[in-house]
């Protein structure tokens, strides 16, 4: 049986209209879910507060990794390779500068 495509219709409503920045985030996850804190680290402030959390299923996490890779990959090709800022240590949380 062919497998039929869906179409959902999407709203954005006014006020999310504009979007959050963040340039930086801590993700989490339990065996059932993980959890995406998105933060907006201003220089010369001590204390900065999570603006955005995501909370999602592992498929669909894994979902958003493969669609976000596919992204950057499509980015790169028309705009250059993206460079990361600052050393990168696995196992780190990840700071957007």
């Amino acid at each position: 049986m062919a497998e039929q495509k869906q179409q959902i219709s999407i709203e954005l409503p006014d006020e999310l209209a504009e979007g959050t920045y963040a340039n930086f985030a801590v993700i989490t996850h339990s065996p059932a879910e993980f959890v995406m804190d998105f933060i907006r680290v201003l220089p010369g402030t001590k204390k900065s507060r999570v603006h955005a959390r995501i909370i999602m299923a592992p498929q669909n996490a894994k979902a958003l990794l493969r669609a976000l890779e596919e992204n950057i990959r499509r980015y790169e090709e028309r705009h250059g390779e993206i460079k990361s800022s600052g050393k990168e240590e696995p196992g780190k949380q990840i700071g957007f500068q």
